[in-house]
């Protein structure tokens, strides 16, 4: 194996926490020998030890004189554990390969000086794309302190979400909503309008085998229309947010608290600049837009979205008057549209899933 392949191999290593992560970045570490891959570790969970501590732990005292591919530079800070760079050094590892540097302005660059100036050779860009890409979200949060939201729909071939009575079961196969499920386990919060608790009474958790994280479940209702035997209310298997206004019952808004429900509320009507700054300010790292027309809408008009996936059945429902993904008045003019550029397309079951990014975005 050259370089290039144990790198690859650490970000597969780290690719393997998605999900678990969070506030905290994906990070794989692999240590290798005279040629052999001798430790590998992942960072598991927030405020546990970093990729390079299990690395190196799992090598033991034959360290010495070892490189180290990491997916991302080591840390040179105290936070909840001690720094990275430092147990690099004690360890004497005689070469540090680092895909790309940290956002993080404590430690930016920090962790790589440190390193040089203990006389360790340190390479650093190597898989610098690949390594970006893993940490799409964590670095999107670094800079703007805002959820990195993706917003999903599921569509038929005529880019229906529903019939004209409203009923959309099952738009989509079971093998793309598995997908979807497993996509809500790597996020930190899912997002649907209070129009679809009323219709739909959905959980709104993750049911993938073997189980999975269930997210926070945020709910926009403006008026606290919500039900108080609604699922999201009374089933404790995830915790519930509720995002309202001024306009709310006060009354609703204690009956709902004391089962349980946090009521957040944003001003005078909600708008969802200022509910991603209150999201992230409670520490929502990525949400996942699960809403119907209306919501998908009020994402669009505030250009609110780092990626839109899209689920496509092989179905053609018909009706001007069936709804589809995206509600409201949308834009006037092509020029004002929101392009998006393709990123993976792929087929799931017999539906097709499209990934797509916000032209320029990176």
């Amino acid at each position: 194996m050259n370089d290039r392949q144990y790198m690859e191999l650490a970000i597969q290593i780290a690719r393997s926490a998605q999900g678990q992560t969070t506030p905290n970045p994906l990070v794989g570490a692999v240590v290798v020998k005279e040629g052999q891959v001798v430790g590998m570790g992942a960072h598991l969970k927030a405020g546990e030890a970093h990729a390079e501590v299990h690395a190196i732990q799992m090598v033991g005292t034959k360290v010495e004189g070892a490189t180290i591919y990491v997916t991302l530079e080591p840390c040179s800070h105290y936070g909840r554990t001690p720094p990275c760079a430092d147990l690099i050094i004690q360890s004497r590892i005689k070469r540090v390969v680092i895909a790309t540097t940290d956002p993080n302005p404590k430690v930016s660059g920090k962790g790589i000086e440190k390193l040089r100036n203990a006389g360790i050779e340190v390479e650093v860009g190597l898989l610098k794309k690949e390594a970006d890409e893993l940490n799409e979200v964590f670095y999107h949060f670094i800079k703007t302190n805002k959820p990195f939201v993706t917003l999903k729909t599921a569509v038929s071939l005529d880019g229906k979400i529903a019939t004209v009575t409203g009923d959309s079961k099952w738009i989509t196969s079971s093998e793309a909503r598995e997908d979807v499920h497993y996509l809500r386990h790597t996020h930190d919060a899912i997002l649907v309008g209070v129009g679809t608790v009323i219709a739909d009474n959905p959980s709104l958790t993750t049911r993938i085998p073997n189980g999975g994280k269930n997210p926070i479940r945020v709910i926009l209702d403006s008026k606290l229309r919500t039900p108080l035997d609604a699922t999201v209310v009374t089933d404790t298997k995830a915790t519930t947010w509720i995002i309202t206004t001024y306009h709310a019952d006060n009354i609703k808004k204690e009956q709902l608290e004391q089962l349980g429900v946090r009521v957040l509320t944003v001003g005078e009507s909600i708008i969802i600049d200022k509910l991603l700054n209150l999201l992230g300010e409670n520490g929502v790292t990525s949400l996942f837009v699960e809403g119907g027309a209306t919501v998908n809408a009020s994402f669009l008009k505030e250009r609110a979205v780092n990626q839109v996936i899209t689920y496509i059945a092989p179905k053609i429902i018909g009706g001007k008057l069936a709804p589809s993904s995206f509600g409201g008045e949308g834009f006037q003019m092509m020029s004002e549209v929101l392009e998006l550029e393709l990123i993976k397309v792929q087929q799931i079951g017999p539906d097709i899933k499209i990934i797509s990014k916000p032209k320029g975005a990176n």
